[in-house]
């Protein structure tokens, strides 16, 4: 018996790990509208629609957002098509400036060290990055790091 219920146990461990949020409830709902500034660039969402959206909600001293940068800018550069946009939780404007400088970021980041974005988006762990389609509608959320240039990430936003 006590086999039993530690396999049980175990088994639904396992399940509940395996999803690592990429499938939250909020999926295929209208993505929260919002816009942010901070005194270089402004988002608002609502100005996007009618393009694919890739939502990185990130910071520059985060060693898996700084893993993914990478693939986040050649996906830009890829699939002009699909608008990437980063919210930062950086509170240091002056250190922000310099990563983006010493990066050669090229996609619109902002900063929200205020963390209203994330705190929308039920964000507690970054990087998580949300695909909103063209109509607004949250379609994927991706948690940790990623490679965006994978053949399967570039086929499914490119379908979108």
């Amino acid at each position: 018996m006590r086999t039993l219920l530690s396999s049980i146990l175990l088994a639904t461990c396992l399940t509940l790990g395996c999803d690592r949020g990429d499938h939250p409830g909020h999926l295929g709902i209208p993505a929260p509208l919002f816009s942010v500034a901070d005194g270089t660039h402004t988002v608002d969402l609502a100005q996007l629609r009618g393009r694919v959206v890739v939502l990185n909600l990130w910071a520059s001293w985060c060693a898996p957002c700084v893993e993914e940068l990478p693939s986040l800018l050649e996906l830009q550069h890829r699939l002009p098509q699909v608008t990437v946009i980063g919210i930062s939780q950086d509170e240091d404007a002056d250190a922000y400036q310099h990563f983006l400088t010493q990066h050669h970021v090229d996609f619109v980041t902002v900063r929200d060290p205020s963390l209203r974005i994330n705190k929308l988006y039920g964000t507690v762990q970054i990087p998580e990055t949300y695909v909103i389609d063209r109509n607004g509608i949250l379609r994927r959320k991706f948690v940790s790091a990623q490679n965006w240039t994978s053949p399967e990430i570039l086929d499914y936003l490119g379908r979108l």
